[in-house]
């Protein structure tokens, strides 16, 4: 299979809009271990040894082009078409802190490194929003990351930063590298960052500040000064401040830019029990109701379930309500990574980060951090992007189509989702338009761990649900957060760690619009759901506040699917 360049050079990614569809020669699988350098070699037998690259066949996570070409050509006929034929499945984070950020520590080229080591595709630097890094550190961290794409040529790494959203919580912006990346990004800060704006109160004129941000963003794109931008909402239910009808405000004000939401929170090293972790929850999700809360979230939201938020967590739930009424919004996962469990390294002395933006280097401590709560990127948390080609826009379009899914700790490896019907196909994000009473079949190949992960165990994948949720139409209430017509409609008993599992789903005739989703489970945790036992049977637990190994509970999630019956 050709990817379609010459394998005699090398293939860099730092050059501003230059969006290039080659693979690194360590993913591209047609090029002979032999005709590899030493570190390409190396990075290829990391993402073997990963499970993410089979031997002489990639697997599904990361080249659905080549993986398992014969067999899953064969089995699963491709419904979108890239030069590859098939789109190349690359894995990232979205959410990433570095020495920029006043609780961070690392240099960006510590970050890139780890991602690059741990198996990631593509990765998106996020300091946090605040007057000084608006006034000086978006220009500062620059550098570091333009220096870091022509070191790392195999990782992309995107500039962007965590958006303190006005009257909501904290956000992922981030753009398409090219000449205007620093000036907008500081535009956007100094214009419309909540706590740089002192916009942090849940009121009206907040609300609307966050609005126009967001078609700020979007008028940049229409301009042409920047290729790209996104915004993901991050953490959404940590504090009880996403309320259901800001949610649906970002979307439709610019349902291109504002696409989705962390399904999975970082930090999620924090759960893990005193003396031997930080004795916290998973994703420091332990907070209570305040003031700017909305009132009618419940208890439950505010802790994760099974390491998801509670609105991606909860079958019926926030995430369901949107998707029911027959809008993308899409879920990510991702490290939030500030300070690394067991990591020995401290900032550097004499650090002046209020003059200078930015603390001095990290150096080395002498001692185990066990009270940080946090991995680095790709180490637990993936979201795997099914992209066009090897290039930023690939990664940002495909993430703008839905065609994602998320995994913990590795638990599995691929994942080959389609709806079908008549010869006709459609993969994750996709909206397959049938004639009414159509029988529509749900396909599934998954590609299994084949190897340990970073905790040193190859995880076994016990079960996988089907979900699938009437599409009802727009609501006339903004803050609703559930939808009565979402259930797990079939499980799948696995009981598997290697090997590749098919599974088929008959969704019957189709009368009427549908979606359907995906979660899987090492079934190590499981409880009723909060609409039942007839919704949800065996879904994920409450974490519990200071006991909570990440390692122990995992679990993958896909975005949605859509059937149409015209």
């Amino acid at each position: 299979m050709s990817h379609g360049h010459d394998h005699g050079h090398h293939h860099h990614h730092h050059h501003g809009d230059e969006d290039l569809s080659s693979l690194p020669p360590a993913l591209d699988t047609s090029i002979p271990d032999e005709e590899l350098t030493p570190s390409q070699h190396s990075r290829r037998s990391m993402l073997r040894r990963a499970g993410l690259l089979g031997a002489g066949l990639a697997a599904g996570s990361v080249l659905s082009g080549a993986g398992e070409a014969a067999a899953s050509t064969a089995a699963m006929p491709a419904t979108h078409t890239s030069r590859s034929g098939r789109y190349l499945w690359l894995a990232g984070d979205h959410h990433i802190h570095t020495q920029h950020s006043s609780d961070g520590k690392y240099r960006v080229i510590d970050h890139v490194r780890q991602a690059n080591a741990h198996g990631l595709d593509w990765m998106v630097i996020t300091d946090h929003g605040s007057v000084t890094h608006a006034k000086i550190g978006v220009e500062k961290v620059n550098p570091d990351i333009v220096a870091a794409r022509d070191q790392i040529e195999d990782t992309l790494v995107f500039q962007g930063l965590e958006w303190n959203i006005p009257a909501a919580e904290h956000g992922t912006v981030f753009v398409h590298p090219g000449k205007n990346e620093v000036a907008v990004l500081k535009e956007f800060e100094n214009s419309f960052d909540g706590s740089v704006k002192g916009a942090t109160a849940g009121t009206a004129t907040n609300e609307a500040l966050a609005i126009a941000g967001i078609n700020f963003l979007a008028e940049q794109v229409q301009r042409r000064k920047l290729k790209d931008a996104l915004l993901l909402a991050n953490h959404p239910a940590r504090k009880g401040i996403d309320s259901p009808h800001e949610i649906r405000g970002w979307r439709d004000a610019q349902p291109s830019i504002a696409v989705g939401m962390e399904g999975a929170p970082g930090h999620q090293a924090a759960g893990i029990a005193a003396p031997g972790g930080p004795g916290s929850g998973r994703g420091y999700y332990d907070n209570s109701p305040s003031a700017d809360s909305f009132a009618a979230y419940p208890l439950e939201s505010y802790r994760t379930w099974g390491g998801f938020d509670w609105m991606t967590a909860t079958v019926g739930g926030l995430w369901d309500s949107l998707l029911a009424e027959g809008k993308p919004w899409w879920i990510t996962a991702n490290s939030d990574s500030h300070s690394v469990y067991a990591d020995s390294s401290v900032r550097g002395p004499n650090s002046d980060f209020a003059g200078n933006g930015r603390y001095n280097d990290p150096v080395y401590g002498g001692g185990l951090n066990l009270t940080d709560g946090d991995y680095w990127p790709g180490q637990y948390s993936r979201t795997h992007v099914g992209a066009a080609s090897f290039s930023y826009q690939a990664v940002m379009d495909g993430i703008r189509a839905g065609r994602v899914w998320v995994d913990h700790g590795g638990l599995i490896s691929g994942l080959n989702a389609q709806l079908r019907s008549g010869g006709r196909a459609v993969t994750l994000g996709g909206m397959l338009q049938v004639r009414r009473g159509s029988e529509v079949d749900l396909v599934v190949e998954i590609s299994l761990a084949n190897g340990p992960n970073w905790a040193q165990f190859v995880p076994t994948l016990a079960r996988v649900d089907v979900i699938q949720g009437d599409v009802t139409g727009p609501v006339s209430d903004k803050d609703t957060f559930t939808t009565p017509n979402t259930e797990v409609v079939k499980s799948f008993e696995v009981n598997k760690a290697t090997g590749t599992v098919r599974l088929t789903y008959s969704l019957g005739p189709v009368d009427k619009p549908v979606y359907v989703r995906l979660r899987g489970t090492d079934g190590n945790r499981t409880a009723v759901g909060l609409g039942g036992a007839s919704v949800d049977p065996a879904g994920p637990a409450m974490d519990v506040l200071g006991d909570a190994d990440p390692w122990k509970d995992l679990w993958f999630y896909s975005n949605p699917m859509w059937v149409l019956p015209a």
